[in-house]
């Protein structure tokens, strides 16, 4: 079994380039909403952006469904904010201290000056959600926002839980990652003003392609290095939450071994990679993974037969070719 690595195919966002640099400047707006004093934390959050899946998201399904607008735009810099906000709070929980290889901002201010800017993000992201004419789509956002709070707490409610099932697994990923990519896909078809059906799928799209990417992430914090990822790796198993790789490793362990890692979680110990890698079932447990991450993204794939070509279903097209990418990255 090979280690993640970073794949050297182009994240398929070229199309929507200039909208994400649209996406960019709002955000900077928004950064300069905030008072003098908080703007340069916020700034510093912002600024070390990653890949902005989710308002690409909302870009090229706005694209593929009709003709792109700024409400578009706007959901994106909404849901992105939500997004930054989540990871500000689970950088807390997790206790890391990097992110995209800079200082998180609980390594930076502490703890409780964390906690204060998450907040922040989060309600001027709800702010932003109240300024679209539709109701309905700011009761959505604000229910997802919901959704990825009550999936980390669910998480963190359940750490070193043996009862933990797979079904409980995804339940708890859906909410906290599958939720706002589901939402930047369906509303945005929404925005479109396409059919309910139309809109069902493309929010199907968002929530299995994000449901995926999850499982590649918690891979990828059992198998990848901190230089390629550009994030403190191993929390998960640190913090004793159930991952998929593990909870496939705990049903094929012999008995000996499944007695050793149970105790290690109800004694709520650490458990070592070392342990794991040293667990004959281990490659197996994160090959069966990869493949229940697979499966998600072909079903992800083929809701996109509801579109019409055009260069931005090619591109949603890709991007579940380039999750592909990812997930062979680890195998």
């Amino acid at each position: 079994m090979k280690t993640a690595t970073t794949p050297s195919a182009q994240f398929p966002f070229e199309l929507v380039r200039p909208h994400l640099e649209k996406v960019e400047s709002l955000i900077l707006e928004q950064v300069r909403a905030f008072d003098p004093g908080v703007e340069p934390y916020m700034e510093y959050i912002c600024q070390t952006n990653g890949k902005r899946i989710r308002p690409a998201l909302a870009a090229l399904v706005g694209g593929a469904t009709a003709e792109l607008n700024d409400d578009h735009i706007r959901l994106g810099v909404a849901i992105e904010l939500i997004h930054m906000a989540t990871l500000v709070h689970d950088d807390i929980i997790d206790g890391a201290s990097t992110r995209r290889k800079v200082k998180t901002a609980n390594s930076k201010w502490g703890n409780g000056m964390a906690v204060l800017l998450g907040d922040a993000l989060f309600s001027h992201a709800l702010k932003l959600s109240t300024e679209f004419n539709s109701l309905e789509l700011s009761r959505a956002i604000s229910q997802a926002s919901r959704e990825v709070c009550e999936g980390e707490i669910l998480q963190t409610q359940r750490r070193f839980d043996l009862t933990v099932t797979k079904d409980d697994y995804f339940k708890m990923i859906e909410m906290k990652t599958g939720a706002l990519f589901a939402i930047a896909s369906g509303l945005a078809a929404k925005i479109s003003g396409r059919d309910e059906m139309l809109c069902q799928a493309m929010y199907d799209y968002g929530m299995k392609l994000g449901t995926a990417y999850q499982i590649y992430d918690d891979v990828v914090d059992l198998i990848g290095t901190e230089d390629e990822s550009g994030k403190t790796l191993g929390t998960d198993l640190e913090k004793g939450k159930l991952t998929l790789p593990i909870l496939n490793l705990l049903e094929r362990a012999n008995p000996a071994q499944k007695e050793k890692l149970t105790k290690r979680l109800i004694e709520q110990k650490e458990i070592d990679l070392p342990v794991l890698v040293g667990i004959a079932e281990y490659e197996g447990a994160i090959e069966d993974a990869v493949t229940t991450a697979t499966t998600l993204v072909d079903e992800a794939r083929a809701t996109l037969n509801l579109l019409d070509d055009s260069e931005s279903r090619t591109a949603l097209l890709n991007i579940t070719h380039f999750v592909d990418h990812l997930l062979k990255s680890c195998q």
